[in-house]
């Protein structure tokens, strides 16, 4: 790679730094924003001045890594199997990604057709345990499925459990979704998933930071959890042990400004214990798509009051209601009387008397009125919610 004047050197110096630089890489990121892009991969390719904060030591392990790059190839790589790759101050580029600062990604390796800057100025994380529960999976798809029904895009991370369960439901939805991977992109990981994330690719967007053919690392599954914040207005959890992965996206879309979210489980169990510890905290309590759309969407999108079911009760005038629960529960009673626990005038009881026997509430025996069966079952019913 040399200097010269060619256009093309901020992109290829950035793909040489991704073979050099892991990513969020805070202190070299720090170096880069101080000489630039361009400057930092001169001194790695032919030997300059080391960064202070960089050990002797580490610094001859980038170098060695320089070495081994070649971003012309990768280049030609990515683009046989599909692959583009995005730097900031590119249209593609999503602007968000840049609170990162010092740990923002190099750039994206981008698989798919969808603009990501605009799939991502509509996007929401579902995010969780790998060794969900059939309640987790349920979760994480119905939640999928119903933002992708409101026109809103799911990013995960493409793993097993609740990653792979939110982007199979935004996908049967005919929704969008996004898979942000620790490895790259042309290398689908897990292999399980690979039928998955081929059709996240054909459908959606596959984006990673690690350059064609590098492996996923534990620690860059960590760091890969700061793009899936960063990407997004706001994270939901389900599913999450105390040590969950998950856990440190929600954590990065906190100190974004992010909103974060958490789907409640049985306080029994460890799988849910970590999202519990959220909710406890900073994280907002969500049950449905409705009510993540509510708190990341725009204003007015509001979620459903929660009332429970309308009885047909409930749809009587108020003076006819208090006529019917007037009644004894288990005998009949006299107009008169009933007219007294209603509080209103005897031939007042008697119309509306005569309107809940139209409508099947009440019955006439002799002088006396009484509820009917399935009267008494709704009376019931109604009673215990108090």
């Amino acid at each position: 790679m040399s200097a010269g004047d060619d256009p093309d050197h901020e992109l290829l110096a950035r793909v040489f730094l991704t073979r050099v630089i892991e990513p969020g890489d805070e202190v070299c990121g720090r170096w880069m924003r101080e000489c630039g892009v361009r400057e930092a991969a001169r001194r790695l390719r032919d030997g300059g001045p080391r960064p202070p904060a960089v050990s002797e030591k580490r610094w001859a392990g980038l170098r060695a890594r320089a070495g081994q790059a070649e971003p012309r190839r990768d280049l030609d790589v990515a683009r046989e199997a599909g692959v583009r790759f995005v730097c900031p101050g590119d249209a593609e580029w999503p602007g968000q990604l840049d609170d990162l600062g010092d740990t923002r990604p190099l750039g994206l390796w981008v698989r798919g057709r969808p603009s990501l800057r605009i799939w991502a100025l509509r996007s929401v994380a579902v995010v969780g345990a790998r060794a969900c529960t059939e309640y987790g999976a349920h979760m994480a798809a119905t939640l999928a499925a119903g933002l992708a029904e409101r026109g809103w895009v799911v990013v995960s991370g493409g793993a097993y459990g609740v990653d792979g369960a939110a982007h199979r439901g935004a996908l049967a939805a005919g929704g969008a979704t996004v898979a942000v991977l620790a490895c790259g992109v042309d290398r689908p990981y897990p292999r399980g998933h690979t039928g998955l994330i081929t059709r996240i690719a054909e459908q959606g967007l596959v984006v990673g930071e690690l350059p064609p053919g590098d492996h996923p690392t534990p620690s860059r599954f960590v760091l890969r959890n700061r793009v899936i914040a960063a990407l997004t207005r706001g994270t939901v959890v389900v599913e999450a042990a105390y040590r969950s992965g998950s856990l440190v996206t929600a954590r990065a879309a906190q100190r974004l400004g992010r909103h974060t979210m958490g789907v409640p489980g049985p306080a029994t169990s460890a799988l849910s214990a970590g999202v519990h510890e959220l909710l406890r905290k900073d994280a907002v309590l969500v049950t449905d798509a409705a009510e993540v759309v509510e708190l990341v969407g725009d204003m007015g999108e509001l979620a459903p009051d929660r009332l429970g079911p309308v009885l047909p009760r409930d749809l009587l005038d108020a003076p006819t209601r208090h006529v019917l629960a007037a009644l004894p529960a288990r005998r009949a009673a006299t107009a008169e009387e009933i007219a007294r626990g209603a509080q209103t005038t005897q031939d007042d009881a008697i119309a509306r008397l005569y309107e809940l026997r139209s409508l099947g509430y009440v019955e006439r025996h002799g002088d006396g009125w009484k509820l009917t069966r399935q009267s008494m079952i709704s009376v019931r019913g109604d009673r215990s919610r108090c």
